[in-house]
């Protein structure tokens, strides 16, 4: 049976003046600082399974987080209610907590001059993700499936098609001056069909397309194609002998690594010495060939924001781009300001905030920028290695570096992608991986919030049979 979750009935909230009203009640109860931060949002789902509506939700909530300070002491606590009542229990509890926990000398608000946000449309919300109607959503959902399937015979089975649109609005006020909001939105179809070889052994993959805005998506045909591609191409998959050879990324494996990396420059672990860069500002960490970006001003060359895009971050301070990594030589960590207070340097505005908790560090739209080789020209280069598909596991270590991920993918002989690869780990050291990397592609897109062209890496050991 369909699985439906009903959208609940909201009635019309003025998020600037509620955000603001619990900043003031905060003040007004003892705080000596406030930030106040609320969220709504809705949201479609449905995913169809051989050509039937397998799960179906139309959703929508709001919620407020309100974080107070006693001089040097701090705590958050949020609500879903938000009725007078539960606005006062909100302040209550918070201010309660507040005065019960240890003092923290690196707490505290930015200063009022450093607030501020990026002027002008950032392109962040279009209102026709939910142009399509209900039925239509679904049946985009069911022609990506039927897409797929119609490809090939051997393509038998399906993980399911899917359509999902959602909005959402974000507003931060606090007791320094800053108040700020904006709005985003969302839709995107995907495909996952599953293929069955002339031995009966099953494979399966999937493609997507996502977008800030309906028009942006790709149609559910070619989305449907391009996952019976990726299938069929798994066919006949085998182990392959261990070996070191050279690993190519495709690039939406290759943004994994650039996650990875995230991690590891990301100021909560810096401070910390959880990381295998901690004390390398201004060291050649890897080859010259790489530059990585984190810009939370992108826009897309649909003219769209970027999924990390947004005026400011999460404690009000004004977006922008940060270099990590110039020329192999790594240039900036990222940080909020709780953690650059902690190693003595200035936040790169990469503050995130969910309504509970205090601040986290987060990346805008952080990418590896492209070379000038074609995916086809890295291949020509190769003589033997593996064209890297798809990841799974955890294996990543940012305090040592040590990478070691289970992989699939196809074989590359003589310059040319042959057969499919499974049960295969790929390992290394993300230090050596970094100063290894011998070939850039020029096909960077932003599918997501985190990018990466095709990346060749050198010395990877591949573990088979």
């Amino acid at each position: 049976m369909p699985q439906t979750t009903v959208q609940p009935d909201q009635t019309s909230v003025d998020l600037e003046s509620l955000t603001a009203d619990v900043v003031a009640q905060a003040i007004k109860a003892g705080a000596s600082d406030a930030e106040a931060v609320a969220r709504e949002g809705d949201e479609f789902s449905v995913t169809v399974r051989m050509g039937q509506v397998e799960t179906l939700k139309d959703s929508g909530s709001r919620g407020l987080g309100l974080r107070v300070f006693v001089g040097k002491r701090s705590a958050s606590a949020s609500t879903s209610d938000l009725t007078p009542q539960g606005i006062r229990q909100l302040v209550e509890g918070a201010m309660a907590l507040a005065r019960v926990t240890e003092e923290d000398p690196f707490t505290g608000l930015p200063e009022a001059a450093e607030f501020g946000a990026v002027q002008g449309d950032l392109h962040l919300y279009y209102d026709d993700v939910y142009s399509l109607p209900g039925p239509e959503r679904i049946e985009w959902a069911r022609r990506a499936e039927a897409a797929a399937l119609a490809v090939d015979p051997r393509l038998t089975n399906s993980d399911g098609g899917s359509f999902d649109a959602a909005t959402g609005r974000m507003v931060l006020v606090n007791s320094r001056g800053f108040a700020g909001g904006y709005r985003t939105s969302y839709a995107g179809v995907s495909a996952a069909p599953l293929a069955v070889d002339a031995n009966g052994q099953m494979q399966r993959d999937g493609w997507w397309s996502s977008a800030r805005r309906l028009a942006d998506v790709e149609s559910p045909e070619s989305v449907g194609q391009e996952a019976a591609r990726r299938t069929l191409r798994r066919l006949g998959a085998r182990r392959v002998p261990t070996q070191q050879v050279p690993i190519v990324f495709a690039p939406e494996v290759a943004r994994s690594l650039i996650g990875s990396l995230f991690e590891a420059v990301s100021g909560d672990a810096i401070w910390r010495s959880a990381s295998f860069l901690a004390s390398r500002l201004g060291q050649q960490i890897a080859a010259p060939a790489l530059t990585i970006v984190d810009d939370n001003t992108l826009l897309l060359p649909t003219g769209a924001g970027g999924f990390g895009t947004s005026p400011f971050d999460g404690e009000g301070l004004p977006s922008q781009r940060t270099v990590v990594i110039e020329n192999g030589v790594l240039c900036s960590y990222l940080l909020n300001t709780y953690t650059a207070r902690k190693l003595g340097l200035k936040s790169t505005h990469n503050a995130s905030r969910g309504l509970a908790g205090t601040p986290g560090v987060g990346c805008g739209n952080l990418y590896l920028q492209p070379g000038t080789l074609a995916p086809h020209a890295i291949l020509a280069a190769i003589p033997a290695g593996l064209y890297v598909t798809s990841l799974m596991g955890f294996g990543v270590n940012v305090v040592t570096g040590d990478y070691s991920r289970g992989a699939t993918g196809l074989w590359i002989e003589n310059g040319q992608l042959t057969h499919a690869v499974e049960e295969v780990t790929i390992a290394g050291n993300l230090a050596e991986m970094l100063r290894n990397v011998t070939a850039i592609g020029n096909d960077l897109v932003f599918r997501t919030s985190v990018a990466a062209p095709t990346l060749r890496i050198d010395g990877m050991t591949i573990a088979g049979s």
